[in-house]
């Protein structure tokens, strides 16, 4: 292939009359064109696959700035989930609590009521075993005197 320097440091001979030899200017410049032809389809091309390449990239830049988006946006539907999901799990924790508290609550007003019937109950109990005890020392009494009256 012949170089920018050959170029520049090829010497034609001279003819006495004509100057240059027409024919070593010919095939010269046949070389030349020749090469350039190559050079200029070869630059041709390589321009073709750089803008090709560069289409390519651009593409490939858009589908990572696409992901990174998307990547992000994940992140932050995670993070809202997540905030969200502790929201809820407080809020199912505060209701248990308040539920549980409520149940203790009904069950000591149970107990007392209970209680309350138990002490009920009891002084029934002693007011009907005072009336039997009664009724007893009067039906004893009772007996006693019928009993003093047959002697």
């Amino acid at each position: 292939m012949i170089t920018p320097l050959d170029i520049e440091n090829k010497k034609f001979s001279k003819q006495m009359m004509n100057g240059y030899s027409v024919e070593e200017v010919d095939d010269f410049l046949d070389d030349l064109t020749v090469d350039y032809t190559k050079n200029y389809k070869e630059a041709t091309e390589l321009r073709s696959k750089i803008a090709e390449l560069e289409n390519s990239m651009e593409h490939y830049k858009n589908i990572e700035e696409t992901l990174q988006n998307t990547l992000l946006m994940a992140q932050t539907t995670a993070e809202d989930v997540k905030r969200v999901a502790n929201k809820q799990a407080e809020q199912i924790i505060s209701e248990a609590k308040e539920s549980g508290q409520k149940e203790i609550n009904n069950l000591e007003n149970e107990i007392k009521l209970k209680r309350k019937e138990l002490e009920d109950i009891k002084k029934q109990f002693d007011v009907y075993k005072a009336k039997m005890e009664s009724l007893l020392i009067s039906q004893l009494e009772l007996l006693k005197d019928i009993n003093n009256e047959d002697i």
